[in-house]
Formats: structure tokens, C-alpha cells, sequence
């Protein structure tokens, strides 16, 4: 429409209204820019239909007050455009105890499984989030550091199933976040800030605050942009190899249980190195476990299984923890539980 704002056309290019107007739609909405400013975009594009937006904040239970005037914030701001609401809280720190995660992918697993039950509950057919270019473009660098492979380095994917009748979607993957405050400020919208996201033990913080804009000033002002065609053309590389590492998942006749799981080794013997551990990517993904410290050289130690003689030095112990083993054609993956 001629009226609307660029921030709302850019919006409604990357998800027409025609998709999901119809439909029931989760907006998680922690109260920060990036989720204000989708929130007041859907709202302004959803001119009709019989789907119902609602918003849902998850109070992870780790900033004391701070967490709380965040979670009346968003609860006023629903309230204010008569759209229902839904708080759900997790307990982080325990979740992070038991899982053997750190605080951030504990708290980004928590939210995750909570917005796709609460879905489920809702009949939502989706559920979006506000990961903007800025985020796509400091996740790229940061998996860079870590070492991470070709599906890495694709960045956030900008859909993907979280059930069997509910898709994530991330519909400002294309938006800078400048243009968010720019479009918040046009109408005069207040948001919170999370205090978290300026504490410099967490590595992404170091990287959005200090190192992406060193690499700005002393090296390419287009860093960023650069980022993001790193990403595209990963994407790319991985939709030819993709395939491929599919038909080595089913060569392998893996067997999976909840928190074990294992795979025949001769198929994996005359495969690409690459394919070999673009499988155990998959294979981490498929069971949910935490990708987040998995590096380059783990990911080695894991290809390397296939060659190994069986023995008891053939037993290696990777973050999660994940313990991995070879035991004649099979290399045995398990997850112990605490209480185990």
C-alpha cells in the first residue's frame, strides 16, 4: 500500500500479508527493538483476515527486575492493540545445570521449545522471530571463529520446521537494524533495552559492539554486506551438496534413540572428508544436540572415528558432553543424562 512505511513494505516483500493473514501467528516478542518493531509491522500490514497474531514473551529468569519490567512492557504493548498475550518462563540456570550447555544456548533451546508448544497449543501455523541482518551477519563471524563447516556458515536459516505442523519464519533477515530504530522512532514506539546484551563476557557481544565495527573502520566499511554474501554463497554450496550428505545419512543406516545414537562406518569409508562431517552436522542437528562449541577440530576428531582402528583409544568425549566411540563398523554416539 502507498501509505505504508519502508519498513513495512520491506516487510511485507519478504512475507506478504496474502501467506499468513488467514492463519494463526506466534510473535515472540522479548520487548527489545528488533520484536517491537515486527510486532508494529504485522500488526500494520494485517488489514484483514481471520488469523489471529499473538504475542508471546518468554521470561528466561535470569535479570531479576529488570526481566520483569520487560515482560509488563510487552504485556502493556499487546494489551494496547488488543492482541492476546502469553508470558511462559523458564528457569535457564537449571536447564543450563542439566543439559551441560552455557546460559545462551540454554536459554535460546528453552525459548524455542516453549514457543513451538505454546504454537501447538494455540494452532498457530508460525512462529516468528526478529533476527535481523545485523544478527545474521555477527552469527556468520562468530561461527567463523569457532570453526564451523559449510551449513555453519550459512548463518540463520530464515525458515525451518519446529514441528510437524508449525515452521519457524525470520522475516527481517534482510533488514538492518538501523532501519528498525529508524522505523520505531517514526512512530514514536519505546522499547526496552537488555542490559545482558552489553556485557562483554559473552563473545557476540564482543563481537557486535567492538570487533564488527574495528573491521568497519580499519579494514572494509562493508564488512557486514560481506558477511552476508558469505552466507548466500554457502547457502548455495550447501543446496549442491546437500543431497548428497542425505544419501550418506541413509547409506549409514543410522539409528537414533533420544540421547544416543549410531552409525555404520563402511559407507563413510570412501566418502569426501567434507561429506563425512556434513553428516555428523546433521546428525547434531537431527538430535538436537548443542552445536554451539562443536569447532572445527571436533568435527575432525569425529571424521577421523571413521579411519580409526577399533580400540579402547578410539573413545573421544566432545562438548555437550557428547561421548563418541568406535566400536568395529559402528561409531557410537550417547548423551548421558545427569542422573545417569
Amino acid at each position: 500500500m502507498a501509505n505504508w512505511h519502508p519498513f513495512e513494505s520491506r516487510l511485507s516483500h519478504s512475507w506478504p500479508p496474502g501467506d499468513w493473514q488467514d492463519v494463526s501467528v506466534v510473535i515472540a516478542v522479548s520487548g527489545g527493538a528488533d520484536s517491537v518493531a515486527l510486532l508494529r509491522g504485522l500488526v500494520a500490514l494485517k488489514q484483514k483476515g481471520s488469523g489471529t497474531l499473538h504475542v508471546v514473551h518468554v521470561h528466561h529468569q535470569l535479570r531479576g527486575t529488570a526481566a520483569d519490567t520487560d515482560q509488563k512492557f510487552v504485556e502493556q504493548l499487546a494489551e494496547s492493540m488488543n492482541l492476546p498475550v502469553h508470558t511462559l518462563r523458564a528457569d535457564v540456570r537449571k536447564m543450563a545445570q542439566e543439559r551441560g550447555d552455557g546460559i545462551e544456548e540454554a536459554a535460546r533451546q528453552a525459548r524455542y521449545d516453549l514457543l513451538q508448544t505454546t504454537a501447538e497449543k494455540l494452532g498457530a501455523r508460525f512462529v516468528v522471530t526478529a533476527h535481523t541482518a545485523d544478527d545474521q551477519a555477527e552469527t556468520i563471524l562468530y561461527r567463523i571463529f569457532r570453526g564451523t563447516g559449510i551449513s555453519g556458515l550459512r548463518g540463520i536459516p530464515r525458515v525451518r520446521r519446529l514441528g510437524p505442523a508449525v515452521s519457524l519464519l525470520r522475516p527481517l533477515l534482510d533488514v538492518q537494524r538501523s532501519e528498525v530504530e529508524t522505523y520505531l522512532e517514526f512512530l514514536n514506539q519505546s522499547y526496552c533495552h537488555d542490559s545482558s546484551n552489553d556485557e562483554m563476557h559473552y563473545q557476540r557481544n564482543k563481537i557486535r559492539h567492538h570487533l564488527l565495527p574495528e573491521l568497519a573502520e580499519q579494514y572494509n566499511a562493508q564488512v557486514s554486506q560481506a558477511l552476508l554474501r558469505l552466507g548466500q554463497l554457502s547457502g548455495e554450496t550447501w543446496s549442491v551438496i546437500e543431497d548428497s550428505v542425505t544419501q550418506l545419512f541413509e547409506q549409514c543406516r543410522v539409528e537414533a534413540g533420544k540421547n544416543s545414537c549410531q552409525i555404520n562406518v563402511p559407507p563413510l569409508r570412501t566418502a569426501h572428508p567434507l561429506l563425512v562431517r556434513e553428516l555428523f552436522h546433521h546428525v547434531w542437528r537431527e538430535q538436537g544436540w548443542p552445536l554451539q562449541s562443536m569447532g572445527f577440530e571436533q568435527w575432525h576428531q569425529l571424521a577421523a572415528l571413521v579411519t580409526a582402528e577399533a580400540g579402547p583409544s578410539t573413545q573421544i568425549t566432545l562438548p555437550g558432553p557428547v561421548i563418541a566411540r568406535r566400536d568395529g563398523d559402528w561409531i557410537r554416539l550417547s548423551r548421558p543424562q545427569p542422573d545417569e
